[in-house]
């Protein structure tokens, strides 16, 4: 199977964003909080439920805890929960929902390949879902049904799974999969039956879950056993794209587009021309790029607020760079520090309104920065 490059040509130049900063939006740093010297890997608001648009998640060692950022600049400790194996080792978070009663769901895996289901109404752990053969780098939640998640691991598999029966529906791996570990998986935002994975084979896949929908279906009102579900795979992706050199380790559609992020100092914006009758085969076409200079080292994440205004995106020395995503050339809002932080900023958290980002860092803290004079800050 073929893997596409990018076209080339007169007027195929990718718009490029400049890092003079706008100033269109001004950030302050606020407050900061050190949960301990194991590093955060992965930090996330909860964009599932509106109620909880102001709570956020961490996950660092065998702990994921939760927050709320409270107006004063700092932050209200909600829950803890700590695995029974001290040296599981957390690498992902997503928060998801129970589709019978709409708990607030959170769902966390790393390094001993088990997912973790926190119920955060009863402050309990709900399910543990074991499938992969080794670590998990990424958890997703489908935001048109937030009881589905998929997960990517370092098996070089990727799994869907229902949160609410805890069956494993299917599993995408095989001759048209990744060659090395995933590392970030996203589903599209309108087409429920897509998906996005990427990993250390450089490449980004795009893959469609039609052909099984029925058993994503039958998952909901299945009564036997989670083990005897008739699990499907799927091989083959519907595009395989080359759009990086190196490990792709973040991965987001904007729309029908796709950015995603190696470890060369840039994310890339680019658009997938699939062709539905002929698996395999199509174009892509890269349309801009946001510059991220330190950002060379792997298994740094960025996020975007719930409207895909904004995208922030740590570096090595704890910077944290906000791109405006939806104008050409990219616009550079802001370049967030704090004198004192000087450790890698593994992942970023944006806000609903991208009025507060928050930080991960390897030396254990979360960061916080707040826009001055946000409208919601004046009411």
């Amino acid at each position: 199977m073929a893997k596409l490059g990018p076209g080339q040509g007169l007027g195929c130049e990718a718009a490029e964003g400049s890092l003079v900063p706008s100033r269109k939006r001004e950030y302050k740093p606020c407050g900061k909080h050190t949960e301990g010297k194991r590093p955060l890997y992965a930090i996330g608001f909860n964009f599932m439920d509106a109620r909880y648009y102001d709570v956020f998640a961490t996950v660092g060692g065998n702990r994921v805890t939760t927050y709320r950022c409270l107006e004063n600049g700092s932050f209200a400790l909600l829950q803890a929960y700590v695995d029974e194996d001290k040296d599981e080792s957390f690498y992902t978070l997503s928060w998801a929902r129970d589709h019978v009663d709409g708990s607030p769901l959170l769902v966390a895996a790393g390094s001993n390949g088990i997912i973790r289901v926190i119920n955060c109404a009863t402050e309990k752990l709900a399910k543990s879902f074991v499938g992969h053969g080794d670590s998990i780098n990424v958890i997703r939640t489908q935001p048109l049904k937030p009881s589905l998640i998929i997960s990517a691991s370092k098996d070089e598999s990727v799994r869907l799974w229902n949160v609410h029966t805890g069956i494993c529906i299917l599993i995408f791996a095989g001759a048209g999969g990744h060659r090395n570990e995933v590392l970030s998986v996203d589903f599209h935002p309108s087409d429920i039956e897509r998906f996005a994975s990427c990993g250390m084979d450089n490449t980004v896949k795009i893959w469609s879950m039609k052909e099984f929908w029925l058993y994503v279906d039958k998952s909901y009102s299945w009564t036997d056993l989670p083990s005897k579900f008739p699990t499907k795979y799927g091989q083959f992706p519907v595009l395989i794209a080359a759009v990086h050199s190196n490990y792709v380790d973040c991965t987001r559609w904007l729309g029908d587009f796709i950015l995603s992020k190696s470890v060369v100092n840039e994310i890339v914006l680019w658009e997938p021309k699939t062709k539905e009758q002929s698996p395999g085969e199509g174009s892509i076409d890269i349309l801009q790029k946001y510059p991220v200079p330190e950002c060379d080292i792997w298994f740094i994440k960025f996020s975007c607020d719930f409207h895909f205004n904004q995208l922030a995106i740590g570096n090595r020395e704890g910077k944290i760079y906000v791109w405006k995503i939806q104008s050409s050339p990219p616009v550079l809002i802001a370049r967030l520090y704090n004198q004192q932080c000087k450790s890698p900023i593994r992942q970023t958290a944006v806000s609903f309104d991208g009025s507060t980002i928050l930080g991960a860092g390897e030396d254990g803290t979360i960061w916080r920065w707040d826009e001055v004079d946000h409208p919601s800050s004046r009411n």
